[in-house]
């Protein structure tokens, strides 16, 4: 049944957003349509009277033939967004009415060789990994993503309700494909770009690390200011116990532990932290890094009414498709009852 007639684009997510890239070739093929109507001769007559045609005037007709050709391309844009399979929470059914915490959330974890250092059983990276999933475990509802950085970042998981999935991704990342630093600008400047484009209210961003920013296309505050200017809070981690600790450090002889300094830049990952809005916490063992989640937990926690959702909805085009039906109908009625290809 033709029921849902919103095309309001903007409105939607897309499980395929690859097909939209087609919408650059929309204008193409109105040129190539509208060129071959102008430069067509004797192909099309007008099927009514003398009378009737010097009523309605030749430019008239132009306009028509045009407007023809615009519901094409309108056609083609409808099918478009169709097979980039958009949905819409506010039409899914599986959901009903609650309070819950309304937070959309980005784990930005430091992935760089330091994390191996075993001050945290049996490494910070592990012992991080291990808490975030615990932390996923008590989320109720809310989206969640995972960004790994050394030095050079990648989402590893978009904000997303299957936890499940997320897990799994928390358990997969490591360094061990990716340039070797602490860019801690870049992970956090990463981690922006995956929540900017939310309409959640409440849009958190927890950014871990357990070094000193060795630098990248983009500093930590200017990370900060851009995670600011969307509205999104900090809540930064510094990972390391005191003092020295077993690290990873490349030697002649290959990778070797060996006691090094804990050195963590706790002077911009507060200013990152207050430019935003969040808090700056030290974790110096995993129990004390578990007692850090539950801070930001309670920091963020606060009643709204919201839709929760059960799962992801299942793909909806249903309304650009009604309209590309409608619209096809329409020019298939004007081009025959107007005008008539000859023969």
């Amino acid at each position: 049944m033709l029921t849902n007639w919103n095309i309001r684009f903007w409105e939607y997510e897309f499980f395929a957003e690859g097909w939209l890239w087609l919408l650059l070739v929309v204008p193409v093929v109105l040129f190539i349509l509208y060129r071959r109507d102008r430069r067509s001769s004797g192909q099309a007559k007008y099927t009514r009277s003398v009378t009737d045609q010097r009523k309605i005037g030749a430019t008239w007709v132009l306009r028509l033939r045009e407007a023809i050709i615009l519901s094409y391309g309108f056609i083609l844009v409808m099918l478009i967004f169709a097979m980039a399979k958009p949905f819409h929470w506010s039409m899914y059914e599986d959901h009903h009415k609650e309070y819950k915490d309304g937070i959309d959330i980005i784990i930005t974890m430091d992935v760089s060789g330091s994390m191996l250092a075993q001050d945290f059983k049996p490494n910070r990276l592990e012992a991080s990994k291990k808490v975030a999933k615990e932390f996923v475990d008590g989320r109720k509802g809310d989206r969640i993503g995972l960004v790994a950085y050394a030095g050079e970042a990648f989402t590893a998981c978009p904000p997303t309700l299957d936890y499940t999935i997320l897990k799994k991704q928390i358990d997969a990342i490591n360094g061990d494909y990716i340039i070797g630093g602490t860019a801690i600008g870049v992970g956090l400047g990463t981690a922006v770009t995956r929540l900017r484009s939310d309409t959640l209210a409440s849009k958190v961003i927890i950014l871990l690390t357990d070094g000193v920013d060795g630098g990248g296309d983009i500093t930590p505050m200017m990370a900060a200011e851009l995670a600011r200017s969307k509205n999104i809070r900090v809540y930064t981690i510094g990972v390391g116990s005191t003092g020295q600790a077993s690290t990873m450090v490349q030697s002649p002889f290959g990778p070797i532990f060996q006691s090094a300094d804990v050195e963590i830049d706790e002077v911009t990952l507060k200013k990152i932290a207050d430019r935003t809005g969040g808090q700056y916490f030290r974790a110096t063992d995993e129990k004390s890094l578990k007692k850090i989640y539950e801070e930001i937990e309670k920091l963020e926690k606060r009643k709204m009414e919201d839709e929760h959702f059960k799962s992801e909805p299942p793909p909806n085009p249903t309304a650009f498709l009604n309209w590309a039906f409608v619209l096809t109908l329409l020019t298939w009625a004007l081009n025959y009852s107007l005008f008539k290809q000859n023969e």
